[in-house]
């Protein structure tokens, strides 16, 4: 059984998940590539994004860290449940921006870092202290004026069956951090977690998609949808690279930073990725930043600064005798 993190570990977990963060960011850029250029169907992507990422790290890890990619008997239904949650995070999450649109359902996904904070609570005796309940609060709020949702359109329309959808998504994710703490302290490394539950997230992927063969979203389904891009040579090395890059290397920081930091610390810090999203629009596909979207990304990454401020000032007496010793 792993030990709780030390003061020192939990310090140097902010960074990692913001980096986790701005790496995740670029997923949907790639995201919108691919269904936009190729118009390739999103749970098909979603297959494709889990099974390129689970074979290569597969690879990586036979090759350099085989004994990572071993597990005991007694993990094998944990992760096999992890996974199928996942895959139902992914189904919902899909389901919510076709309903919803874009802004709207990254607003209601994010609602996972109250979810993860509650849960956390109930469940892992995290902390739930005030500072952090402002900063949740906060960082929601800057995630709504990010995403759009305070524009006046936004409130006609509305659908509740697709407002119920997204705030499922939200705490399916909240429920996804839950269970990677739960992992890191099962004494799981987190690669092998990656490992085990985008495999499983994958099958179970593939068994949905043959499952709605008959009634697919996109029109009449068949199995030769699976191979969608075809012979677009450039589609698959960027689904390709969206798996191995963004995917495999966020996931894997925000799974390290859980073996570090509560969950719902985590959660929180994963709130600035829609503001590093709309930056690198910004920066590379020249959609343009109104001022509330702006305004909107600096309290998200202002909040969560004050977070780490007032945790390194919580840790600075441990951390001044960790260096004297």
């Amino acid at each position: 059984m792993r030990t709780q993190p030390s003061d020192i570990e939990q310090n140097n977990g902010y960074g990692i998940a913001l980096a986790s963060a701005l790496v995740l960011s670029t997923t949907g850029i790639l995201v919108r590539h691919l269904t936009e250029t190729y118009h390739i169907p999103p749970m098909i992507l979603a297959f494709w994004r889990n099974c390129f990422l689970s074979l290569s790290l597969l690879a990586v890890l036979e090759l350099y860290y085989p004994y990572l990619v071993e597990i005991k008997r007694r993990d094998f239904g944990y992760l096999a449940a992890y996974g199928l949650l996942l895959a139902v995070f992914n189904i919902l999450w899909t389901h919510s921006v076709a309903i919803n649109g874009a802004s709207v359902a990254t607003l209601l996904v994010y609602s996972s870092a109250g979810f993860a904070g509650l849960l956390g609570w109930w469940f892992l005796d995290e902390e739930l202290s005030p500072v952090k309940i402002l900063a949740i609060a906060l960082c929601l709020t800057g995630c709504a004026m990010v995403s759009g949702f305070f524009g006046v359109e936004r409130f006609t329309g509305i659908n509740p069956l697709g407002i119920l959808i997204g705030i499922l998504s939200g705490l399916g994710y909240g429920i996804y951090s839950l269970m990677g703490r739960s992992a890191c302290q099962r004494g799981l490394n987190p690669w092998t977690t990656l490992l085990y539950t985008f495999g499983f997230a994958s099958l179970f992927l593939l068994l949905f998609n043959l499952m709605t063969m008959g009634f697919a979203p996109w029109g009449k389904a068949k199995v030769a949808d699976f191979l969608w891009l075809g012979s677009a040579v450039k589609g698959w090395s960027c689904l390709v690279l969206l798996a191995v890059g963004p995917s495999l290397i966020g996931f894997g920081l925000y799974n390290i930073s859980l073996g570090r930091l509560p969950s719902s610390t985590v959660n929180l810090i994963a709130t600035a990725e829609p503001a590093f999203t709309a930056l690198l629009a910004f920066l590379l596909l020249g959609e343009t930043l109104g001022p509330l979207q702006l305004a909107g990304g600096l309290l998200i990454i202002g909040s969560v600064l004050s977070l780490q401020f007032f945790e390194r000032r919580r840790l600075a007496p441990v951390l001044e005798q960790g260096e004297k010793a």
